[in-house]
């Protein structure tokens, strides 16, 4: 399973941690972002249509094919440099 790297620095402690991020991590949140969003979408499709039927309708087909774009999007942009900072070698210590 492949795992996405973040590296993070903390602006109050001046501290830096390395952060990684599974597919199932990406999977779960995409699921989660779309119950809220695909929420609004019936909201705002029953406001323009006043059928709650072609409401739910419009939020399922929303849910699909979004999970399935919001994947994509987090997957593309996890092998985009722009914006990320490489990480320092380790150093390697004798003893």
């Amino acid at each position: 399973m492949f795992s996405g790297l973040f590296y993070l620095y903390n602006m109050d402690s001046s501290t830096s941690q390395i952060v990684t991020e599974t597919s199932t991590r990406s999977v779960i949140k995409g699921i989660t972002w779309r119950i809220v969003a695909t929420f609004s979408t019936i909201i705002i499709a029953y406001f323009i249509t006043g059928e709650t039927k072609i409401a739910l309708q419009i939020g399922g087909i929303e849910f699909i094919a979004k999970i399935a774009v919001y994947y994509l999007h987090e997957r593309i942009w996890l092998r985009i440099s722009f914006g990320k900072k490489k990480l320092p070698d380790p150093v390697e210590f004798e003893i």
